[in-house]
This record gives structure tokens, C-alpha cells and sequence, in this order.
């Protein structure tokens, strides 16, 4: 249940002002259609982090050891530092007009936009930590649609009234916790 309620909450937190929401805002602008939006945003999430989380249980599983648990604790601290950098949606990350309608259009552009995301980056280190594919992809998963399904339903209130950084700083935060514990834990103290 750990793993699913801190991958819950660190993806949550971490994604709330990132490129993928304001993707789903967009999204929910051009299409005007939330549920096969949503629908996109699941089945995109479930593969791209999905695959994340066993990566990052893989290579966990080979490098087993004390410098591996710093190096899993450091990489949640330098996501603290990452999470603080805001992230825009560049001109080109804006989907094109699609040919395959709002579902296949959804998952095609998370699943690319979510490559070498934060988000995705923070799957791998909390598939190494907790050792469970499972649990990750449901947490971070669970994650994502907390923070993605207000966006398609309320995105532009929603950008208007929460102040992202005050978002940013909180997560940074949680991810630093994240590390510093996994590098105590580590360390034996």
C-alpha cells in the first residue's frame, strides 16, 4: 500500500503545472469531448509508466546494494531541483490536426509527451525503490488522473485560480523527503 499511495502522491503533485496537463488542457479545448480524453490520458499512462516502473525495477533487481539506494535517493532529490523548473508547452509539443479522433489522438500524444517526462522519470526511481510494477503504475497512474481529469474538465479555471508555483515548491519538497529518506535508509541510521 506504500508504494501505491507515495507513487499516488508524488505523480500527483509533480504533474499538477507540467507539460501533460496543459496537454490535456489543450486537449479538452480542441475536442470538447472529456471522456475520450480521459480514456486517452488512462491507457497512455498505464504503457508509458507501466514500462517505466518495470524499468526501474529491472535495473533496481541488477544494482542491488547500498550505492544503489543513494543513487535511487539522489535521483529523487535532483527531481526536487527539476520539479521547480516550470514546464510550457512548446508550439511543437501541440498536437496536429488528428485523423483518428479524440481517444487515439489522447494517447498517442501522452504516451510521446510523457517520454523522458519528470513524471515518467519519477516512476522509474519509485519502481527501483519499492520493487513492484504493479503498485507503481497504479499509484503513478492513480496520480496522473487526479491531476489530469480536473485539467480536462476545469483546465482554464483551474490554471487561473491555482498558483503553480506554490504547486511546484510542494512537490519539490515531497521529492526531496522521498530522497532524503531512501539515502537515511541507506545509510542504516
Amino acid at each position: 500500500m506504500e508504494a501505491i499511495l507515495t507513487s499516488t502522491a508524488v505523480v500527483a503533485l509533480a504533474e499538477i503545472g507540467d507539460k501533460t496537463m496543459l496537454l490535456a488542457i489543450v486537449l479538452a479545448t480542441r475536442f470538447r469531448k472529456p471522456l475520450p480524453i480521459i480514456l486517452g490520458i488512462l491507457v497512455a499512462t498505464l504503457a508509458n509508466h507501466g514500462i517505466a516502473a518495470f524499468l526501474g525495477q529491472t535495473v533496481a533487481s541488477l544494482l542491488e546494494g547500498q550505492w544503489f539506494r543513494y543513487a535511487v535517493g539522489i535521483s529523487f532529490i535532483a527531481m526536487a531541483l527539476w520539479t521547480l523548473v516550470p514546464d510550457k508547452l512548446d508550439e511543437s509539443d501541440e498536437p496536429k490536426e488528428p485523423r483518428f479522433g479524440a481517444f487515439v489522438a489522447t494517447t498517442i500524444a501522452f504516451f510521446l509527451v510523457e517520454i523522458g517526462d519528470k513524471t515518467q522519470v519519477a516512476t522509474i526511481a519509485l519502481g527501483a525503490q519499492f520493487q513492484s510494477v504493479v503498485h507503481v503504475t497504479l499509484g503513478t497512474t492513480l496520480g496522473m488522473m487526479l491531476a489530469n481529469v480536473p485539467a480536462v474538465y476545469f483546465g482554464n479555471v483551474i490554471v487561473e485560480r491555482v498558483s503553480l508555483k506554490v504547486v511546484r515548491i510542494v512537490a519539490a519538497f515531497l521529492f526531496l523527503a522521498i530522497g532524503a529518506w531512501v539515502v537515511w535508509e541507506a545509510a542504516g541510521l
